[in-house]
């Protein structure tokens, strides 16, 4: 079993942000912050404040969710995987640690 623990820094604005908006529904009625859209994230722009080394270099996993503002916890499949984490199969709990509704930017604890 492996645990991880890590926080994610992740910007919407500015001049380098480390998240982008990729798709959007085709709605009217505005979100707050982006229902149903889809972010792609540049890992090596977020200021991760746990960089993962040694065995686990070059391994990644991926996360999905349904997004719920009324959810304090969140719980996040892991549903790709490849290195030392192929095989993998599990959960993440995220939370957050700091959120600007204007900007989008957020402080993400992940375990």
């Amino acid at each position: 079993m492996t645990r991880l623990h890590f926080f994610l820094h992740d910007a919407l604005s500015g001049e380098n942000p480390s998240a982008i908006m990729i798709d959007r529904p085709n709605i009217k009625q505005a979100s707050s912050f982006g229902f149903s859209s889809l972010f792609a994230i540049d890992w090596k722009r977020s200021r991760a404040l746990c960089i993962i080394h040694g065995r686990f270099n070059g391994s990644s996993f991926s996360l999905f969710l349904r997004n719920s503002s009324s959810d304090i916890v969140r719980e996040l499949a892991i549903v790709g995987k490849r290195g030392a984490f192929r095989m993998a199969r599990g959960f993440a709990l995220t939370q957050l640690n700091f959120v600007n509704m204007t900007t989008g930017n957020v402080v993400l604890e992940c375990n």
